[in-house]
């Protein structure tokens, strides 16, 4: 299978077409690998100005109209809305916070847990969709030994692409961590 193949069979969590269990189950394995593999030893308020900034410079050179922000529950750490982001990216940028925040993985996880069976998040009663939103772009910030200490969150872009450059900047930021923490 070629590379345009693979990701043409990838699960689309933005689509309404028929799509196989295989392929969610395969994203919802992705997902939670991102998890296990994306954690710090520390996390401060200067790394999430660092981190803020990164996105930033990923989303501005191309040209993605995106609201970036990271919180440690009501505290908000470092927020920016870039050209062509809206107040409605603001909205979606608290709900999917909240759903992070919540439940301790990604928005996108969620969603797509939701999935099995094939129904929705939304579809359940107890799922207040005027708070939370099951949708990729939120992603904790995870401490070894300690778990979720803040969220990062992306909006602006299709939900898997908003996650996406979250995973991006994540992975880099971490790599960078460890190249400067110092040897023990």
């Amino acid at each position: 299978m070629t590379e345009n193949q693979n990701a043409a069979a990838e699960f689309d969590p933005d689509t309404s077409e028929e799509q196989s269990p295989s392929a969610l189950e395969a994203l919802i394995e992705r997902v939670e690998e991102e998890t296990r593999k994306l954690q710090l030893a520390k996390f401060s308020q200067e790394d999430a100005l660092t981190l803020g900034l990164l996105i930033v410079e990923l989303a501005t050179e191309r040209e993605m109209p995106v609201a970036v922000d990271i919180r440690r529950g009501s505290h908000t750490l470092f927020h920016v809305s870039l050209a062509g982001a809206t107040p409605d990216n603001d909205i979606w940028v608290e709900r999917k916070s909240l759903t992070a925040e919540r439940y301790g993985v990604p928005s996108l996880l969620v969603g797509l847990r939701g999935r099995r069976g094939g129904g929705r998040m939304e579809d359940n009663a107890w799922f207040d969709e005027s708070s939370f939103a099951a949708h990729g772009g939120a992603f904790p910030i995870y401490v070894k030994g300690t778990g979720p200490v803040a969220v990062v969150t992306v909006s602006g872009l299709p939900q898997k692409a908003d996650h996406d450059l979250v995973v991006e900047a994540l992975t880099k930021f971490t790599r960078r961590k460890k190249k400067t923490a110092p040897a023990t």
